[in-house]
């Protein structure tokens, strides 16, 4: 299959004449390939030419359906998917990302992402000393022995590798991909602060990486002397940077009954007083009216949900009801206390997700003391916005009784 693919890169390359409007996306510098621009395809899965109504070349491009759309444009080139070709994407990678590779506190952060780095499609995180790269569509999977060579020949000081299938059609999640297995649990650094993380054990490794420079705020002090609740927590990563941080106490609430467990070990790796942090496996909205029924308050609430959950109750999208989690938040929120609103949905753009929050303040008065997007790792395409997918914001609520 890949010695097809390769030969039909090189020579046997089909052309795909592009309507005007996807062509001035790609001027515009989007390279997201999206379906509404063809309605219907000849073929799927494979490298093509790209050429304009008139007959002019405009570029490569690769088909291959993923939740972005249905393909990537590459380069306004003609270029081949070779070792050489993604040996120099690599290079160029590695070299904007130095700052991270001499850091002392940093082990585990973005190599390479997608469209920011030059080619949609798939990502690659390091973790200590081994690399994760997550596969988003069948046509980069595919190509898979080529790019895992030339990160090899540029990422020599990698121990091991492992890939998470982020696509669907094939059987597996996660599997080893080369050089030395990881161990099951391990510690990385992250400003300093240690995170167990778990490498070949399904979609997840216990971290979220995009979020670093916001729990670097909270190691930093943001939440010393306070209370925080971590709502929709996951491994409780904002509670055990909180901690480290100075924060007095802390909750974390998540629904998924693991996480619990991956929760209490984060804290333990840094050995922090298991009693002055809670960890609740419940419904986030049922824990508004938990906390309100038995008067619990608190100084810093995070709000971080997925772009889109349902459990058996109710549907939670952060579209529509994101405004929701701020109005409930001020009902328990300390006088003169902080939210944190982060969403990591590429469909939303800052503005509508900076409107959605300002209707569950509904006139209360706040401030806006921090914006942060996708941190220095983790390069996105500046002419897109949705490739700056990450939106958090520090809101200082002035007065709430």
């Amino acid at each position: 299959m890949r010695k097809f693919i390769i030969f039909d890169i090189i020579g046997l390359m089909k052309k795909l004449t592009i309507p005007s409007c996807a062509e001035e996306k790609i001027k515009k510098g989007q390279f997201a390939i999206e379906k509404q621009d063809f309605p219907s395809l000849p073929f799927h899965h494979q490298a093509v030419e790209l050429i304009n109504t008139k007959g002019q070349f405009v570029g490569i491009a690769y088909l291959s359906e993923q939740n972005k759309g249905i393909g990537w444009f590459i380069s306004h080139k003609k270029i081949t998917f070779d070792i050489p070709f993604f040996c120099q994407l690599f290079q160029h990678a590695k070299k904007k990302r130095q700052v991270y590779q001499q850091s002392e506190e940093t082990t585990a952060y973005r190599l390479f992402n997608q469209e920011g780095d030059g080619f949609g499609g798939f990502t690659i995180d390091l973790y200590q000393d081994y690399a994760v790269f997550s596969w988003y569509n069948l046509f980069v999977y595919e190509m898979k022995e080529t790019i895992v060579q030339a990160f090899q020949h540029v990422f020599s000081e990698v121990a091991g590798a492992y890939e998470k299938i982020r696509f669907k059609g094939l059987n597996v999640e996660s599997a080893h991909v080369y050089g030395q297995e990881a161990p099951t649990f391990f510690a990385i650094l992250e400003n300093g602060v240690r995170y167990q993380v778990f490498l070949n054990d399904g979609l997840m490794t216990g971290i979220f990486l995009d979020q670093h420079e916001v729990r670097g705020s909270l190691v930093g002090g943001l939440a010393a002397g306070k209370s925080l609740l971590n709502m929709f927590s996951y491994t409780a990563a904002f509670s055990v940077a909180a901690a480290m941080g100075g924060a007095s106490q802390t909750t974390s609430v998540d629904l998924a009954k693991r996480s619990r467990e991956l929760s209490e070990a984060h804290f333990k790796e840094n050995g922090l007083d298991l009693s002055y942090h809670t960890f609740f496996v419940m419904d986030v909205f049922d824990y508004f009216k938990y906390a309100k029924r038995h008067g619990l308050t608190y100084d810093v609430i995070v709000l971080d949900p997925p772009s889109f959950a349902r459990n058996k109750k109710q549907t939670f999208s952060v579209a529509k009801d994101y405004h929701k989690l701020i109005a409930q938040s001020l009902e328990i929120l300390n006088p003169h206390g902080m939210i944190i609103a982060s969403t990591n949905a590429a469909n939303i753009s800052r503005s509508k997700f900076k409107k959605e929050i300002e209707k569950g303040f509904a006139g209360s008065k706040h401030r806006y003391l921090k914006e942060y997007g996708l941190p220095a790792d983790f390069t996105y395409n500046k002419k897109d916005e949705r490739s700056n997918y990450l939106k958090v914001f520090t809101i200082k609520v002035d007065k709430w009784n």
